[in-house]
């Protein structure tokens, strides 16, 4: 086996155990969304209320209540969308490669962040 740093890409067995460590999170990901989502549907019928009582501020919390919830789905939607697009790298075999310097992105990296598609080394040269 060669050693990990003159690989070029990882194989089919590493590639599925990447697939599954994916969809895993991708399935917690959805519930989460799932449940924003009911709470944003549930806080819309009480802020109607607390508006009619006359409650300004408990609707001004309200409303910024809601807007930290929709910023924390649409958060949430976008890193699904991010590891669905890395589900499609690993059909494509080109999962675990950075996009700016070509070469493998380590695999600790890949088990920590699976929807990354830069190495640290380009990550940092980014800042």
């Amino acid at each position: 086996m060669q050693p990990e740093n003159s690989k070029t890409r990882y194989n089919d067995t590493e590639l599925n155990e990447f697939k599954t460590l994916i969809k895993d999170k991708i399935n917690v990901a959805r519930e989460e969304l799932q449940d924003l989502v009911g709470t944003l549907s549930a806080s819309g019928s009480n802020g109607d209320d607390a508006a009619i009582a006359g409650k300004t501020l408990e609707d001004g919390s309200a409303t910024y209540e809601k807007e930290q919830t929709n910023q924390l789905a649409g958060r949430q939607k976008k890193f699904i969308d991010q590891l669905e697009a890395a589900l499609i790298r690993i059909e494509n075999k080109t999962y675990g490669i950075c996009r700016s310097t070509g070469k493998l992105i380590p695999k600790e990296r890949l088990m920590a962040v699976p929807h990354t598609t830069q190495s640290m080394e380009a990550k940092l040269k980014q800042a």
